[in-house]
């Protein structure tokens, strides 16, 4: 699956998704499109917490994650796989990432 960049500047995310701007320090910042169910995991919660803790909570457009793209890849993918070990389709995944 991987995935996760691209998709149009600034359009609109698929129904079920939500777009986040990742990058690291020194990093130019990518555009992610992904499940709304990635709010729920811990991995998630702990990106969004720092993206609290840098950026506050008044961001406007997509919400920016202060983590490099492959560090927030390699969360993708452990989320990914949890999920598919717990027998949920990939469908609505896929479509996100597509975006």
């Amino acid at each position: 699956m991987g995935g996760g960049g691209g998709g149009k500047k600034g359009a609109a995310p698929p129904k079920g998704c939500i777009a986040f701007r990742v990058g690291g320090k020194g990093e130019e910042m990518q555009r992610f499109v992904v499940p709304v169910e990635y709010v729920n995991h811990p991995l998630f919660a702990g990106l969004l917490k720092e993206a609290e803790e840098e950026y506050g909570f008044e961001q406007k457009g997509s919400i920016r994650i202060p983590c490099h793209v492959e560090d927030f890849r390699h969360v993708q993918g452990v989320i990914d796989r949890e999920n598919a070990g717990h027998g949920q389709l990939h469908l609505h995944f896929s479509r996100c990432f597509k975006a």
